[in-house]
């Protein structure tokens, strides 16, 4: 599909839920940030050597200009469509690694020539990682980064809501900016999960937020996607929800729940 953004929202669905999180309730309370990770660089793709029983392996980390434009030019879209503009975080490694000073310059540069009226500030991956739980709501706003610290920093921030089956997620194609295309893969952030199949104990909030944002990227009906988000968030809060979060209610009867109240709302 071209996909090569994926956007991990932390934000809490519900203010109920604050208190599932393992973070002390005011350090976490009003977070709110979306990680951009770039998906088609970086030491996933690059060259690698085996070890051939030489005791030697080897991975490299390769990044064009043009991937980092990419993926900055989506953070600062997704920057503007808040109200007001939320400022971008970029996350690198620039004081050891070569591709993460092109990075840093790069996405620099295109933030000052295109979007000069957003707030852009730079964090090196460890000092973020460990800012994420000491002062997480230092990073509220859009965080972009490479693929690999993307791939680690939004399995660290995943845990601040308190359950996996809280948190949506998108693979775009471009830039939601309402003047191209842009197809994306909506999915929860957690997997299959095949051992819990068919126990009606599986949180379907995640699912429900990601079909919010595939009306809020790709089918551009931001004032449905809100509807939807609302919709779960009066569902929590009204005491239906799974074991996960501290609830008794089946998979299938929070889902007809929040059919039920986003029904209502679109009245």
């Amino acid at each position: 599909m071209g996909t090569y953004g994926n956007l991990r929202p932390c934000f809490f669905a519900s203010e109920s839920l604050v208190k599932s999180s393992p973070l002390k309730e005011e350090v976490c309370r009003g977070v709110n940030f979306n990680i951009v990770r770039e998906l088609t660089g970086g030491i996933y793709f690059g060259d690698r050597t085996e070890d051939d029983g030489s005791g030697f392996a080897l991975d490299t980390e390769p990044y064009s200009r043009a991937e980092i434009e990419r993926v900055t030019r989506l953070a600062a879209h997704l920057a503007l469509a808040e109200d007001p503009p939320a400022p971008v975080w970029s996350l690198d490694k620039a004081n050891v690694m070569a591709t993460s000073r092109l990075w840093r310059k790069t996405v620099t540069e295109v933030m000052e020539k295109e979007f000069p009226q957003l707030k852009l500030g730079h964090h090196l991956i460890d000092s973020a990682a460990m800012l994420m739980v000491k002062n997480p709501r230092a990073l509220n706003g859009v965080i972009v980064t490479s693929n690999l610290f993307g791939d680690i920093i939004s399995d660290e921030a995943s845990v601040i809501p308190g359950s996996l089956g809280l948190l949506p997620s998108a693979s775009l194609t471009a830039s939601p900016d309402g003047k191209s295309k842009c197809n994306g893969i909506y999915e929860p952030i957690h997997g299959s999960a095949p051992d819990i199949s068919g126990q009606g104990i599986v949180n379907p909030v995640a699912m429900l937020l990601s079909l919010g944002m595939m009306f809020k990227y790709s089918l551009q009906q931001p004032a449905l996607a809100q509807k939807i988000d609302e919709a779960v968030r009066n569902v929590i809060e009204s005491g239906v929800k799974t074991k996960d979060i501290g609830g008794s209610s089946k998979t299938s009867e929070v889902g007809d729940a929040v059919a039920k109240e986003l029904a209502a709302l679109l009245k």
